[in-house]
């Protein structure tokens, strides 16, 4: 069979899933997810799994993870799962409210979040969805909905729930929301998750996404997170993926920002097998700024991806990207970052950036900056270097009676330092400060934070 009728088959399986389970994907979700399906699944069915001859997918193979024996969840199902047992977060100083996502649905025994500020909900999307309608239908595929990736549409046409949260106008959310996406099952799992942010106008709030897992198993999730940033409003959006090297996942995330808005996103890449991450920031509104940053560390066969698009549709508007990797022995990385300023966007300021070390001859970096101005007045840039240690930094550190294992680690760790120390949670930041130190030591194994059960 030939690549392109091997494409062929693999999408025909999974557009033979949704129609096969369309009862059990509308049983019990609200009107406002279910509507979305059949325009969904067209969508995917025009373009499929993407291939290396899709531009945008073209260092990635989708095809080899998509085409297993998965079994796709799709009702909530019931499991036993003790917070403070299965999962410690070694971070004593990070004071969060915690929620937990078991194989992409929100967990029936999260506890309700206490002291709360008024107005705010944190939970299950479907439950949101069904219960309070008027908080998701203004914002709900608003932004994924216009993408035209066939894996986002993938996942509007089969998602049901993920997690919410809605800050109403001029409310501070001081406590960061800790959301942990727990991967847990005894065979080959696929997992849809839809993710839904409100933060209003005037309104700050943190928000932690730990992706684990709690089984060696073949996995595959296909998470979409929409993130609203009202005027005048502040969002940390925090990821920190380390899960076992059998998992794979593509990572969709959406902003949109008012004007005024401050957004600040960021992920860490400490452990998985393949990781795609996309992002796309719209401004929508003038004076806006987003800073967004990325970083992964990667060995044995790992291969992660981040590709990103900054829309610039308003004027005096900032963006500002730093994404860093560090790969070893045969793992491949690989960086795509789209800058577009519309015509009328003047005042613009666009910066990105991609370093990247590598530790083996082996090991592969891919890295395409892009930058698209149709406006005249504005400061834009954009580079990317893919390297060795610099030897010459090496020297000067040895030279003054470091080892060299030392002076590789003290430079390493200098490297990422720099995406480090722009997260805003203190705890957070020092935490992945010491997770990023035991990786590059080779310490951390698939999930050091977390007792495995």
């Amino acid at each position: 069979m030939t690549m392109t009728a091997n494409k062929i088959a693999l999408s025909e399986r999974y557009t033979a899933l949704f129609h096969a389970n369309r009862a059990r994907l509308d049983e019990g979700s609200s009107n406002l997810i279910n509507r979305m399906r059949d325009i969904a699944i067209k969508r995917f069915e025009k373009v499929g799994i993407p291939g290396f001859k899709n531009e945008d997918y073209k260092y990635t193979n989708l095809e080899r993870v998509f085409d297993q024996d998965y079994r796709h969840i799709l009702e909530y199902e019931k499991v036993d799962i003790d917070l403070n047992e299965a999962f410690r977060c070694d971070v004593p100083q990070l004071d969060t409210h915690v929620v937990l996502l078991v194989n992409g649905w929100y967990y029936a025994k999260n506890q309700p979040l206490q002291n709360l500020p008024k107005g705010v909900v944190v939970g299950s999307l479907q439950e949101v969805a069904n219960e309070q309608p008027e908080l998701v239908q203004d914002y709900l595929n608003r932004q994924a909905g216009l993408s035209e990736d066939p894996i986002v549409a993938l996942n509007t046409a089969l998602a049901k729930d993920g997690f919410f949260l809605y800050v109403p106008d001029h409310v501070v959310l001081e406590k960061p929301i800790q959301v942990i996406n727990l991967m847990r099952a005894e065979d080959a799992v696929f997992a849809t998750q839809r993710n839904l942010i409100v933060v209003g106008k005037n309104s700050q709030a943190k928000v932690i996404f730990c992706d684990h897992t709690l089984s060696a198993r073949d996995f595959l999730t296909n998470n979409v997170t929409e993130v609203f940033v009202g005027e005048d409003a502040v969002a940390d959006v925090y990821t920190v993926q380390n899960q076992d090297n059998q998992a794979n996942s593509i990572n969709s995330s959406f902003f949109k920002q008012g004007a005024n808005s401050n957004l600040l996103t960021s992920v860490a890449t400490l452990h998985g097998g393949l990781i795609r991450n996309n992002l796309k920031v719209e401004f929508a509104g003038e004076h806006a700024e987003a800073n967004v940053y990325g970083m992964s560390f990667t060995d044995k066969k790992q291969h992660v991806d981040n590709f990103t698009n900054i829309e610039h549709a308003y004027p005096n508007c900032l963006s500002n990207q730093v994404y860093k990797n560090v790969l070893d022995e045969d793992s491949v990385g690989a960086f795509t970052g789209r800058i577009h300023v519309v015509r009328d966007a003047q005042k613009t300021n666009a910066f990105q950036r991609n370093n990247n070390v590598l530790l083996t001859d082996s090991a592969k970096m891919n890295t395409k900056p892009q930058l698209i101005i149709d406006a005249d007045d504005v400061k834009c840039s954009h580079g990317a270097t893919v390297g060795q240690i610099d030897e010459e930094a090496l020297f000067y550190l040895r030279a003054r009676g470091i080892g060299e294992s030392d002076a590789r680690m003290m430079l390493m760790n200098a490297f990422a330092h720099e995406v480090v120390q722009n997260i805003r949670v203190e705890p957070l930041r020092d935490r992945i400060d010491e997770l990023v130190e035991k990786r590059l030591r080779g310490e951390l194994a698939r999930c050091h934070s977390c007792d495995m059960s």
